[in-house]
């Protein structure tokens, strides 16, 4: 096993290699959808829990630790995107253990950018109760994870991403994979890996890309072209993470810290690290801290700097003490705007 866990460690390095961050391809992809957490309980750690994560928070950070549930856990969740912006998304997810070793999973994030008010070349400068149009961002997952032996699990997603308005859509597919290996006398050690966002190109295409042109023989009349869109990439990234639990008082306290390195394929890579505390589970605190590597303060990402959250856990009877339900909250500093603030709501069963 232990050779294994190196020449999986020897390959996610050489992987990320092949994935290093490109600052000059910054902003040639779109569907940037696909780089929001709407989990409060990994974005309070910068969504760096590659190595741990479980149950509906791995739909979207690592799909492999969808298995390691009791048996059902359901989430929504809901965050306020850039605090001032007036934008936020909504999300629900649902896993599902198959037997002792495979797990379903369903997950759904739409983004509501609120009503926008419609300008054109001749109005510029919009009557404020004036007509308004909405843009349509979402993503549906469906996901299969098994795990053998408790030891090593493996995951994949496949998603379809969608972005529209009335008269103009996209429409792509992205896969997520992902692995997960846990090892130590407690399981104390876990190491992660996670390829996101790998797929097809997208194109928005619709009659809003219609435009009205002269005739090209002179004559007084004019013809509707069509007008083609340049396609786009979507935003490719690979995670690589670490973390050890130190347990105090019989298991009754856990701390686990943990390191994380991304590279990014359109932009610069980033590197960080954070700490979760547990009190017999049912209580947890967590902060964490990243930065973009070999960049200046104006050219950082959004999400670069400190993040935090919290979640309580209580029992749904006492039967049952493994039914759980669980409230979470996570904020993120932003560089413009006020932050992040992420909200959720977990039923395990």
């Amino acid at each position: 096993m232990k050779k294994s866990l190196y020449l999986f460690i020897i390959c996610s390095f050489l992987t990320a290699s092949l994935f290093a961050g490109n600052p000059d391809r910054q902003g040639e992809a779109g569907a940037v959808q696909l780089l929001l957490n709407p989990w409060a309980g990994s974005a309070g750690l910068h969504s760096m829990n590659t190595s741990f994560v479980t149950g509906v928070n791995a739909l979207r950070i690592n799909p492999a630790g969808m298995v390691r549930i009791n048996r059902t856990e359901f989430a929504l969740g809901s965050a306020n995107y850039l605090q001032g912006a007036d934008i936020r998304f909504n999300s629900l997810g649902l896993t599902q253990k198959v037997g002792e070793n495979s797990a379903f999973g369903f997950s759904l994030m739409s983004i509501d950018f609120g009503d926008i008010l419609v300008t054109t070349t001749e109005l510029p400068d919009p009557d404020p109760d004036g007509p308004t149009f909405n843009i349509n961002f979402f993503n549906i997952g469906v996901s299969y994870a098994h795990v053998f032996e408790n030891k090593v699990s493996v995951g994949v997603t496949l998603r379809g991403v969608a972005e529209s308005t009335s008269d103009v859509s996209a429409f792509g597919f992205a896969i997520d994979a992902g692995v997960q290996y846990v090892t130590g006398e407690n399981d104390n050690f876990k190491f992660g890996i996670a390829l996101r966002n790998v797929g097809s190109r997208m194109s928005f295409t619709g009659q809003g890309l219609a435009t009205n042109a002269p005739a090209a023989d002179g004559d007084s009349y004019s013809l509707t072209l069509a007008q083609r869109s340049a396609g786009f990439e979507l935003p490719s990234m690979l995670n690589i993470g670490g973390s050890y639990d130190f347990l105090i008082g019989d298991g009754t306290h856990r701390l686990t810290a943990l390191g994380n390195f991304t590279a990014n394929s359109f932009s610069r890579d980033q590197i960080g690290a954070g700490l979760e505390y547990g009190l017999k589970e049912r209580f947890m605190l967590r902060a964490g801290y990243r930065v973009d590597i070999d960049a200046d303060v104006d050219q950082e990402s959004v999400y670069s700097g400190p993040s935090a959250g919290a979640t309580i856990s209580v029992p749904l009877s006492k039967e049952r003490k493994n039914n759980m339900l669980s409230i979470d909250y996570a904020y993120r500093t932003t560089k413009v705007w006020d932050g992040t603030h992420n909200f959720g709501v977990r039923i395990n069963l």
